[in-house]
């Protein structure tokens, strides 16, 4: 991977403007000292004020580097210039490591897994990705499958495991019916503290689409640990935030399915993350078809029925990554059922025309900008109930 240099800048952020007003004379007609005094007490007045107004300043430092075929954000609130550059460069890290780890093309760190996951041996699994592989295990299940990144075989046939893939013909039925008749599942994977196991050859771990939502996770409790109570990740447009924005909520935009453009804005606070499920990423096209690498587990072809799904989640990213999937999968009709059962309460799904489909809850949030766009809202038989807003 090619490092750009990071982009860094410093700045203040008044949480409101500060007006001087220039003091009326308190005196009539007096003597040249009394009227010297008193400029001097405006003068000093004056003078308190600027720096009353500069205290309350409160310091924003950002950044830019790449990592995941990307650029990737960060603005962290509240510390200090060198403690917040020293918090953005083990962050960096964090990603770099990652990248590696999961998403590049052949990464030896997978590739050594499945191998071992293939042979039907116990082998010890890399700390790091215990909890990456635990949580996936409890998001496929909830999702009754949909999401799935053990289908690393089908993304691979289908040549969407790499950054860009390049246009060719799609693979033919009878390869992919061979795969699916070996069913893998998270469910054939065991986890006995650091020993990993899987009963079924078949299995392959492809967490190419959730790298940087996991990323996210990690390096949000990293900034917690240094201090960090105020921060916003963006990653190729997924999101992660803790806090806010000086007081004020952090503005966070809704890409359209088209990949061009935005769809809408969301002012948010707290412990956040927004993800997007697109037919945009990973895609090449033949003979006008666009194939992307949200595959469908049950019929081993992309996913047909929705462009996208975004999931706004008072929570870690991973959870929103793979809920946003497994509703894209799910299509218009069926996600509802499957934003319950994942416990998602703000959820928006694009159709293949290009409609809007959306959950109660994320319709009153999303501000979209253009308030004349037709939507469909699809209450949820019961919203999850939350400790709090993401909007407050």
């Amino acid at each position: 991977m090619t490092r750009a240099s990071p982009k860094t800048s410093w700045k203040r952020s008044r949480p409101g403007s500060v007006r001087a007003n220039r003091p009326r004379p308190a005196f009539g007609r007096g003597s040249r000292a009394r009227r010297l005094c008193t400029r001097g007490l405006a003068s000093a007045a004056l003078l308190l004020g600027l720096l009353s107004c500069r205290n309350t300043e409160v310091p924003v430092y950002t950044t830019q580097f790449n990592a995941f075929g990307g650029a990737v954000d960060l603005s962290i609130v509240g510390i200090q210039r060198d403690r917040a550059a020293t918090a953005a460069e083990a962050l960096e890290r964090d990603f770099e490591f990652f990248d590696r780890a999961l998403f590049r093309d052949e990464s030896d760190r997978m590739v050594r897994i499945n191998e071992g996951l293939a042979a039907g041996e116990r082998f010890a699994a890399p700390p790091s990705l215990i909890p990456l592989i635990a949580r996936t295990q409890d998001l496929s299940a909830q999702s009754g499958g949909l999401f799935d990144p053990t289908i690393g075989r089908l993304t691979h046939l289908w040549g969407v495991d790499v950054v860009q893939p390049a246009a060719h013909r799609p693979p033919d039925d009878t390869a992919i019916r061979q795969l699916l008749e070996t069913e893998p599942s998270m469910a054939d994977i065991d986890l006995d503290g650091i020993e990993l196991h899987s009963r079924n050859p078949a299995v392959q771990l492809d967490f190419d689409s959730i790298a940087s939502a996991y990323a996210m996770d990690v390096a949000i409790d990293s900034l917690r640990r240094q201090g960090v109570r105020s921060a916003m990740i963006n990653a190729g447009g997924d999101v992660r935030v803790i806090g806010n924005r000086s007081g004020r909520p952090w503005r966070v935009p809704v890409p359209r399915a088209s990949g061009t453009g935005v769809l809408g804005i969301l002012d948010v606070r707290g412990n956040v993350s927004l993800y997007t499920a697109s037919a945009q990423r990973r895609n090449f096209v033949y003979q006008g078809e666009v194939y992307h690498a949200v595959i469908d587990p049950r019929t081993g072809y992309p996913a047909t029925a929705a462009a996208s799904a975004t999931v706004l989640y008072e929570g870690d990213a991973l959870t929103a990554a793979g809920a946003a999937h497994a509703l894209m999968i799910a299509g218009p009709e069926q996600w509802p059922s499957i934003a319950e059962r994942m416990g998602i309460d703000y959820a928006l799904v694009t159709d293949r025309d290009g409609n809007l489909h959306l959950s109660p809850a994320m319709d009153r949030t999303l501000n979209l900008l253009d308030a004349n766009t037709e939507r469909s809202i699809h209450p949820l038989s019961k919203e999850q109930t939350r400790p709090s807003d993401p909007r407050r």
